[in-house]
């Protein structure tokens, strides 16, 4: 039966809604087997969602708005069809429908919405919303999601999603950037991006450690944890230091740090920025 829906779903309710705004091919999702959720503890909400406001945020009958957990979804823009096309997925996903929201490492957001994991139920059944978003390619993991084992799922579905070029990654726009290209990584400055290299070094400055993707500190990439939080990602498996010479991927918001604001980097304070991309 969910499977399915599923394929109903993904066939019809994305297909036809969405091919228009950005040139799906129709491919779905692989299936899944019916689990518990891996996503999200105990039930903080219920309701029905009753307005799309973008590709992660939506009301409820009650008036109370959520923002979807764990993603990130291109900008709702004018004449921007990502966007719009992410909208128009969420839309179709829980519009209307019956909304169970599962608690997230974060309660609410600055801006007071409820930040949560959003279940559509139907025919008895839980549809994961942000699963279904970043399998389909309408969205991207973000640079929080907490849960280790969410984490995983949520990474193998958006690695299914970009290899088979669904939704946004058919867009160059939103390829992986290359860490040896650090100008190009720093014209995507206050955006969410997700950039690949080879780590040269990885060394510590006082309360910092910094995993460099180049020599020229001044210019080339780099990625910056703090050491109060290196035993989180010990405790997920990742082993800073040891990176040096491997190819890693990282995801997060570019920031530019030095008088001229020539070298980009990204603040990873969580395991799920960082994944191993080659093969040992």
């Amino acid at each position: 039966m969910v499977g399915r829906r599923r394929g109903v779903f993904l066939a019809a309710a994305l297909a036809v809604k969405l091919a228009a705004l950005c040139g799906c091919s129709g491919a779905t999702a692989q299936e899944q087997p019916k689990s518990a959720p891996i996503c999200g503890s105990d039930v903080i909400a219920h309701g029905v969602a009753k307005r799309v406001i973008d590709g992660r945020t939506f009301t409820l009958d009650d008036g109370s708005e959520v923002r979807l957990a764990a993603i990130e979804v291109p900008p709702l823009e004018t004449g921007a069809a990502p966007g719009a096309a992410a909208k128009a997925a969420l839309d179709a996903l829980i519009g209307g429908d019956d909304i169970v929201l599962r608690r997230a490492d974060i309660a609410t957001d600055r801006y007071g919405r409820l930040v949560a994991y959003a279940y559509a139920v139907r025919d008895g059944e839980e549809l994961f919303a942000q699963g279904e978003l970043i399998a389909s390619g309408f969205a991207r993991v973000g640079d929080h999601v907490g849960s280790r084992p969410c984490a995983l799922e949520l990474l193998k579905s958006e690695t299914a999603a970009r290899a088979a070029k669904l939704g946004l990654w058919a867009d160059s726009h939103y390829d992986v950037l290359d860490a040896e290209t650090p100008t190009d990584v720093l014209a995507r400055r206050g955006r969410f991006a997700l950039v690949e290299g080879k780590v040269v070094s990885v060394r510590e400055s006082g309360a910092t450690i910094y995993v460099n993707f180049g020599r020229r500190w001044s210019e080339d990439f780099s990625v910056t944890v703090l050491k109060r939080n290196e035993r989180n990602f010990t405790a997920a498996g990742l082993d800073l230091k040891g990176l040096a010479g491997r190819r890693v991927r990282v995801r997060g918001f570019i920031e530019a740090r030095g008088g001229t604001g020539q070298s980009p980097w990204i603040e990873a304070d969580y395991p799920e920025q960082i994944e191993t991309a080659d093969v040992r």
